[in-house]
């Protein structure tokens, strides 16, 4: 995975490039949840290659990004995000982020909307966490720096992961994978990652500023941000759609991939014809 130079910080991302024969094609920009990197996005992005510039970013001390000492923070991320955005040439480009790339999008949206084209928030919130969930959080951080992944997986996965998805023998190479590349990142990383989340302050009321389209999807069955949370950024942003997925959890982009992609490859198609014929 390449890397660029961002604010000083050696990011990772990965990008499809220019459909054939397409070379403006409008960029879409992945960002991660907690936990995972770039790679939970690799259906999406097969289904949008073909005519979409895809890229995605890891965060700080997560998938690909090595870990630093600070800029963890939502705050951070962002600028982060908006510093890929603007290096690799991608503005205004479509935000698709999940949990955390989702606090990090809904940010973006509201800061910087000259940077975007369109918004889709995955499993996202936009309030702080309530004290006991950021105890929780904190807890299991810590846990996990000391011990690895193997004292707190049965905690993590039902909050990472939907009933459905880690019913069905066939999800379990991707459950695999997951635990595989997070044992693999630098336990110090993922402390910092997991505590930004935790800490971070809620963000709705920023976003009757966000003027792009914009497109929230939850899983019926998202144990770490249930539907409510959706429907409250829904509410929250004029004119955004909502879409409910049956039978996923958190992890929406691994657990029902084909449906995710093609709520995506609908919006976005919508938006920028939308877009021509305005």
């Amino acid at each position: 995975m390449p890397t660029i130079d961002v604010r000083g910080t050696a990011i990772g991302y990965t990008d499809t490039g220019a459909p054939a024969g397409n070379p403006g094609a409008p960029a879409v920009v992945f960002g991660h949840g907690v936990l995972f990197g770039g790679w939970m996005f690799r259906a999406q992005l097969e289904a949008l290659r073909d005519r979409y510039r895809c890229v995605t970013i890891d965060w700080r001390g997560q998938g690909e990004t090595p870990a630093t000492s600070v800029g963890y923070d939502m705050d951070s991320l962002t600028a982060d995000a908006a510093g890929l955005i603007g290096a690799l040439g991608l503005a205004p480009a479509h935000w698709v982020g999940l949990s955390m790339g989702g606090f990090v999008g809904q940010r973006l949206a509201a800061r910087h909307g000259e940077l975007l084209r369109s918004l889709t928030l995955l499993g996202s919130s936009a309030d702080a966490d309530s004290p006991a969930t950021a105890r929780e959080e904190t807890l299991l951080a810590w846990v996990h720096t000391l011990a690895g992944i193997t004292p707190v997986l049965g905690k993590v996965k039902p909050l990472m992961f939907g009933p459905a998805f880690l019913g069905d023998p066939a999800s379990a190479a991707v459950i695999a994978e997951w635990r595989r590349r997070l044992a693999a990142s630098q336990r110090s990383g993922i402390r910092k990652a997991v505590l930004a989340v935790a800490r971070r302050p809620a963000v709705d009321g920023e976003l009757g500023r966000v003027t792009v389209p914009t497109l929230v999807v939850t899983g019926a069955d998202d144990r770490a941000l249930p539907p409510a949370h959706a429907e409250r950024i829904a509410a929250l942003i004029p004119g955004a759609r909502l879409e409910v997925v049956a039978d996923c959890g958190h992890s929406s982009a691994l657990e029902q991939p084909a449906v995710i992609s093609g709520l995506l490859a609908e919006f976005l198609d919508t938006v920028e014809r939308a877009a021509v014929g305005a």
